[in-house]
C-alpha cells in the first residue's frame, strides 16, 4: 500500500485569507479596495437550532458554516483518510526497511526502494495530516466569525435622541452604522469633529451623514481596552481653542450609545487585540468597523472616521447605489 509524492501537490488545498486593521485611506483607496473577509451579522433568532451544540456553537451556526464551505468537510475526510493510509504503509514499508537491513529474507525488495518507500509515506502522512488540521482550524474560524457576526447584530444602543433602545440589527437596510472606539481623547476629538464649527467654517457634518444614512457610535475604552461609559464622556466632552460653538446635542440625530457593556466588550475584544499586535495604540488612534446596510462588515481601520470619504462615495463602496431588494423607488432599477 504506498502512497505516492505526486499526490501531496494534487491535493493541496487553498491558503485561507486573514483580515487586519489599516491606516485611513483615501476616498479612491475605498472605492478600490479589496474588501475584506465579511462577517454576517444575522441575529439568532428563538428555536432549536440556536441551542448550543458541542463547541459552544449553536446548529444554525454550524448549518451557515456547511453552506458557506460546502466541500470543507469533504477534504476533511479526504485529507483524513489519505493521511491515515499513509500512517498504515509507512508502517509496512518501515516493516519491510527493518527486513532489508536485517537480511535473510527472500521476499523482501531491496533496502533502497524500501527506505524510499518510507520517505514518500512519512511524507504523505505528515502532509496530509497538516491539510487535515488546517481544514479544522478553518472550519473553527469560520464558526468563530459567524458567531462573532451574530453578536454584531444584536450589540445594544441607545440613540442620543432618547428614543427607545434598539439594536444594531434595527438599522439593517436603513442605515450604516460606524463604531469607532479609542480613548477618551479620541472620543473627545470625534466628540468636536461633529459638534462644533471649526475655525471660520460651519460644522454641516451631521446633517450631511444624516443624508447618506449614516449612525455613529463612539465607544469608550478604559486603559486596559474595556467598553465603559461613553455617553458621560460626550456630553462633557472640552473643546479646544479651534473649535467653535460646541455643543454636545449638536449630532445627537446620528449618535447612538452603546449599552450592554458586556456584550461590547466581548465583540470588540478581538478587534482591539488584533490592532494591538499589529502595533496600533488603540486608545489613542483609535479604531473604526464600518456596517454596510446589508450587515456585513465594509472595512476596519484605524484613526477618525473620515467623513469625508464617506459623504463623497459611500453609496458605492458598499454596493447601496447598485440597488438592493426592495429599493428601486430610491435607486432605480426593476
Amino acid at each position: 500500500m504506498m502512497v505516492k509524492l505526486s499526490t501531496l501537490v494534487a491535493l493541496a488545498g487553498m491558503l485561507p485569507m486573514t483580515a487586519a486593521f489599516t491606516q485611513p485611506c483615501s476616498r479612491s483607496h475605498i472605492v478600490n479596495r479589496v474588501s475584506m473577509p465579511v462577517l454576517f451579522s444575522t441575529p439568532n433568532d428563538d428555536g432549536s437550532l440556536n441551542e448550543e451544540m458541542f463547541g459552544g456553537f449553536t446548529a444554525k451556526q454550524r448549518l451557515r458554516e456547511e453552506v458557506e464551505s460546502p466541500f470543507r468537510k469533504v477534504r476533511l475526510a479526504s485529507f483524513s483518510f489519505l493521511a491515515a493510509s499513509a500512517s498504515v504503509a509507512l508502517y509496512f514499508s518501515a516493516l519491510a526497511a527493518l527486513k532489508a537491513n536485517i537480511g535473510g529474507y527472500t521476499d523482501v525488495a531491496p533496502l533502497a526502494d524500501t527506505l524510499e518507500s518510507c520517505a514518500i509515506n512519512a511524507a504523505g502522512a505528515l502532509g496530509f495530516g497538516a491539510l487535515a488540521i488546517r481544514e479544522l482550524k478553518v472550519g473553527e474560524a469560520n464558526l468563530e466569525r459567524i458567531a462573532k457576526g451574530g453578536l454584531l447584530a444584536r450589540l445594544p444602543v441607545q440613540p442620543a435622541m432618547e428614543g427607545e433602545p434598539r439594536t444594531l440589527k434595527d438599522y439593517r437596510r436603513a442605515s450604516r452604522v460606524v463604531i469607532a472606539a479609542g480613548g477618551a481623547d479620541y472620543i473627545n476629538q470625534l466628540a468636536m469633529s461633529l459638534c462644533s464649527d471649526q475655525l471660520a467654517d460651519e460644522n454641516t457634518l451631521p446633517s450631511a451623514l444624516l443624508g447618506i444614512d449614516m449612525v455613529i457610535v463612539p465607544v469608550l475604552l478604559n486603559g486596559e481596552g474595556q467598553v465603559v461609559d461613553t455617553t458621560t464622556a460626550w456630553r462633557n466632552a472640552e473643546p479646544g481653542e479651534k473649535d467653535r460653538n460646541f455643543e454636545s446635542s449638536r449630532a445627537d440625530e446620528v449618535i447612538a450609545f452603546p449599552t450592554g457593556l458586556g456584550m461590547w466588550n466581548q465583540y470588540l475584544k478581538s478587534d482591539v487585540e488584533t490592532a494591538r499586535g499589529q502595533g496600533f495604540d488603540v486608545l489613542e488612534k483609535g479604531i473604526t468597523i464600518t456596517v454596510k446596510k446589508n450587515g456585513r462588515i465594509l472595512r476596519r481601520a484605524t484613526g477618525l472616521p473620515p467623513f469625508g470619504d464617506f459623504i463623497g462615495v459611500m453609496e458605492v463602496a458598499d454596493g447601496s447605489a447598485f440597488g438592493m431588494p426592495g429599493d428601486s423607488e430610491k435607486y432605480g432599477g426593476p
